[in-house]
């Protein structure tokens, strides 16, 4: 049998080989659509902002797993901690929101809702994006900076009170992670699934008209809204996952659910990064043809 230490020293390289390439892939690709065309569209710029973060995300988690691994008395060291918490809780949660803003985007595109909210939603989207992806990041960034000097500052309190630290000890990691959790992941899976079910709902309405028209006219993008759902259900997908590893590797004293956890949160970066490219046809054909260019 593999040992949990072994099987996250693994899963932390392999992490690296496959999210590395597969998201510099995704950059490059938009970086050279800028090149040529002079702009993103709302979702080109998302997936952007999502290669960068899933390079930057598996850099830290890998780096977090070999120290685990070979250098303990670093990986437990105060100024190591607070650097992997601040970084890994901002890059997580922008993430998260930034699947929250592609899953706005593609609902509001798709549905056609008539709903001053959603007309307010598209056009911000659509003409405020580089704003809010950058007020999104400071914000996370900001609120992970918090929680970890808070959660820092009441455990060294804690500490001072010998048998009760302990237990202090998770109350104010509770106290503290709760409501970043509850705002960095929960607010944004909640609003990414309602734009899922907004989304699926109108796409079924729309199916079943398109089968009761008699002159059998067919919705030209109908497919393209097909890959939008898929794609919004696969991250949503990763996203709960994401989610359940964090809190299973915070809470859980078994080595081997925790080297689980661990590893799911090392290959998420790689899954989210083929789930952009099956999303997008340009990316995959600037990637192919580069390839096929140097080969």
């Amino acid at each position: 049998m593999v040992s949990p230490k072994i099987s996250v020293l693994v899963a932390s390289v392999m992490g690296l080989v496959l999210a590395i390439p597969s998201n510099t892939c995704i950059v490059m690709g938009n970086l050279d659509i800028i090149r040529k065309k002079g702009k993103l569209s709302p979702t080109d710029v998302i997936f952007l902002a999502k290669g960068i973060v899933n390079i930057l995300l598996q850099c830290v988690l890998s780096i977090n797993g070999m120290f685990y691994v070979l250098c303990p008395a670093v990986f437990y060291g105060t100024e190591f901690i607070g650097f992997s918490n601040i970084s890994v809780c901002f890059l997580m949660y922008f993430n998260f929101w930034l699947t929250f803003w592609l899953s706005a985007h593609y609902c509001t595109t798709i549905t056609n809702l008539s709903y001053r909210l959603f007309i307010w939603i598209k056009r911000t989207v659509s003409n405020f994006l580089s704003q809010l992806l950058f007020l999104t990041a400071l914000g996370m960034f900001i609120v992970s900076v918090l929680i970890y000097l808070l959660t820092h500052v009441a455990s060294i309190q804690s500490s001072k009170n010998g048998t009760e630290a302990s237990d202090n000890t998770l109350h104010n990691y509770l106290f503290y992670r709760v409501p970043a959790f509850i705002l960095g992941a929960n607010l944004p899976f909640c609003l990414s699934l309602l734009c899922l079910v907004l989304t699926f709902s109108f796409l079924l309405r729309h199916v079943w008209r398109v089968k009761n028209n008699d002159s059998g006219s067919t919705h030209p993008n109908l497919q393209a809204h097909v890959t939008a759902l898929r794609t919004i259900f696969f991250l949503l997908l990763m996203f709960a996952i994401s989610c359940i590893s964090q809190t299973v590797s915070f809470f859980s004293p078994n080595m081997s659910l925790l080297a689980v956890s661990w590893n799911l949160q090392f290959l998420s970066p790689s899954v989210e990064a083929v789930i952009i490219l099956q999303a997008n046809n340009k990316l995959r054909r600037i990637i192919l043809r580069r390839f096929w260019t140097r080969s």
